[in-house]
């Protein structure tokens, strides 16, 4: 941060507080319960995590909402994804939150085009809002911030992982999620990219996309790829949760030599690391969106404004393999840290 020199007024302000310390110009710690400049406290605060619908990726926000909770002395937290990925739905669950006296929301929008406007309806009635693991679409982000995975990055650094296992050529299939939603869009561009620096050695065979509704559909779009094309193809790269499930069982099952790179850390891809049917897989944060996101949630509600508003912040990726599949969890806990303290620092003024 940068200093300034302080004017006289500054210096007579900084010596009555230097005077009254006690008497409110001492900083809080993290989970002060005492009151501040909106009126709320830590313990008016309630906090509703809620995705767009029912998916794996989401199940840690829970767990990381309670901590928060205790951790920070909230007023309540939960979690919710009963919206079935309909925005209609999740707006009416946001509704309905609210009604029974959630008063800050850490959202995963179903539709990226349209989420602002939820975004905004919920922040006129006062309410603080968060843009977790997805940003709106386009250039604004309407919410507070946005704590996501840098979906461009995380896709290329998995690109470059199946490239390398696949000693730098041959032919690459791309599997991942809802082909409009902008994060699809981005991933696929990361993957491009990553593709493109080899000069032309390896080739993006085909990039399948909607297939991450569910395991059952991921298992059937897998398994009609490998029946058709199983012998043209060197390496898998993933960038959807459940198609990664599907290619790393199907691949091995199957005994074709291809290279799987996964994301997130599912059992199954963790243990296919292990026993070496995985090559690698690229994890994501979502313990940390959840926590942290929940962190910065209280400190708008409790006076602090962002410095920058709708900001974008990377939650982090990180690339797992064989040497780090043990401890890679501290590497995320660590980012996790960090981003935390960066809302101290650099996005919130209080």
């Amino acid at each position: 941060m940068r200093t300034r020199r302080l004017g006289g007024t500054a210096v007579a302000v900084l010596a009555v507080c230097l005077a009254l310390t006690a008497a409110g110009c001492a900083k809080q710690d993290d989970s002060s319960d005492g009151p501040a400049a909106s009126g709320k406290s830590a313990k008016d605060v309630k906090i509703a995590l809620v995705p767009g619908g029912p998916h794996p990726y989401f199940q840690p926000w829970k767990a990381a909402g309670a901590k928060a909770a205790t951790d920070f002395k909230l007023g309540g937290s939960t979690f919710n994804e009963t919206a079935g990925w309909d925005q209609t739905k999740q707006n009416d669950v946001l509704k309905s939150l609210a009604a029974q006296g959630y008063n800050a929301f850490g959202i995963f929008g179903v539709s990226p085009d349209n989420i602002n406007s939820t975004f905004k309806d919920l922040e006129r009635q006062g309410f603080q809002v968060a843009s977790l693991a997805s940003c709106p679409a386009g250039d604004t982000n309407a919410a507070a911030f946005c704590l996501s995975t840098d979906v461009e990055t995380a896709a290329y650094k998995a690109a470059k992982a199946a490239i390398e296992a696949m000693n730098g050529q041959g032919n690459l299939v791309h599997l991942t999620g809802n082909k409009v939603d902008s994060n699809t869009q981005r991933r696929i561009a990361g993957v491009k990219k990553a593709v493109g620096e080899t000069g032309g050695k390896v080739k993006l065979l085909q990039t399948i996309t909607d297939i991450d509704v569910d395991l059952q559909t991921a298992q059937r779009s897998v398994a009609d790829l490998l029946g058709a094309h199983g012998s043209d193809i060197d390496g898998i790269v993933n960038t959807a949760y459940n198609p990664a499930v599907a290619s790393a069982a199907a691949v091995k099952k199957s005994g074709l030599p291809i290279k799987v790179v996964a994301i997130d850390d599912d059992p199954t891809i963790l243990a296919g690391i292990k026993d070496g049917s995985v090559s690698a897989t690229v994890v994501q944060n979502p313990t940390g969106q959840g926590y942290v996101g929940s962190y910065a949630l209280m400190k708008l509600s409790t006076g602090c404004k962002m410095t920058t508003p709708g900001v974008i912040i990377d939650s982090g990726s990180f690339v797992v393999t064989t040497k780090n599949v043990d401890t890679y969890d501290a590497e995320r806990q660590a980012k996790s840290d960090e981003v935390k303290s960066d809302f101290d620092s650099k996005y919130l003024s209080c």
